[in-house]
C-alpha cells in the first residue's frame, strides 16, 4: 500500500499495490470547505472516490463506473459536457512552466466564451467529470498515474468513457505531464488546442 501520510507498506515487489489519499483536499479541510474526497485505488483496477459530505461514492471495477448516493441503488456514471464547467488547479508547482501550464487556459479569450472555470483542488473534480457535473478538469503535473491523488479519479474517468490524456494530448505516464481528464472527445481535442496555443 502507498498512502499519502503512510508512506510505503508492504513488499515494494508486492503483485499488487493499492494507492490510498485518506483526505484529498486538506488544505480545503482545514478552513472548513467542505471539498474533500477520500481515494482508494488499486493499481490498474478498481478504485473509488467518496465524498464524505455529500454522501456520495464513485467508483469502478476498472470497466464501468457507479454512484452511489446515500446507500441507494447504484446509478452508472454518464459524463456529458452540457454542464461546460471546466475545473483548472491552480495550485503550484507548474513544472511544465513556461511552456505549457493549465493556468493559461483562464486567459484564453476562446476558453471564457466557451466554458465555465472553477477551481477546485481535490479529487473530487475528476469524479464530477465521469458523473456528468463537470465538462472537464485540467492540472498541470508530472505522472499523476500512480498517483494517491489521482489515480481513483483517472481510473473512474476512464471507466465512465471520459478522454485522459496529459496536457500536452499523450498518454500520461512517466513521460506524460498533467492531465486533462473531458467528458467528450469535443471537450478535450478543444482544451488540448487551447493549450497547445498558449505555447
Amino acid at each position: 500500500m502507498l498512502g499519502e501520510e503512510g508512506g510505503q507498506q508492504g513488499g515494494v515487489d508486492a503483485s499488487r499495490q493499492w494507492l490510498v489519499d485518506p483526505l484529498c483536499g486538506t488544505l480545503n479541510y482545514a478552513v472548513g470547505s467542505m471539498l474533500v474526497a477520500v481515494n482508494v485505488a488499486l493499481r490498474g483496477g478498481p478504485a473509488a472516490v467518496a465524498d464524505p459530505f455529500s454522501g456520495e461514492v464513485f467508483f469502478t471495477d476498472g470497466k464501468t463506473a457507479w454512484v452511489r448516493r446515500h446507500g441507494a441503488d447504484d446509478v452508472p456514471l454518464t459524463p456529458t459536457s452540457a454542464t461546460r464547467l471546466v475545473d483548472v488547479n491552480l495550485d503550484p508547482p507548474f513544472p511544465s512552466a513556461p511552456g505549457l501550464r493549465a493556468v493559461d487556459l483562464l486567459a484564453n479569450p476562446e476558453f471564457v466564451e466557451r466554458f465555465r472555470p472553477r477551481v477546485v483542488s481535490t479529487t473530487l473534480a475528476l469524479a464530477w467529470v465521469a458523473a456528468g457535473k463537470r465538462a472537464a478538469y485540467v492540472t498541470d503535473g508530472g505522472d499523476l498515474s500512480n498517483s494517491v491523488h489521482f489515480a481513483a479519479g483517472i481510473a473512474l474517468c476512464r471507466a465512465a468513457g471520459c478522454m485522459v490524456t496529459g496536457i500536452d494530448g499523450g498518454p500520461i505516464g512517466a513521460a506524460g505531464h498533467g492531465l486533462v481528464a473531458a467528458a467528450d472527445a469535443e471537450t478535450h481535442a478543444l482544451l488540448i488546442s487551447m493549450l497547445r496555443s498558449r505555447t
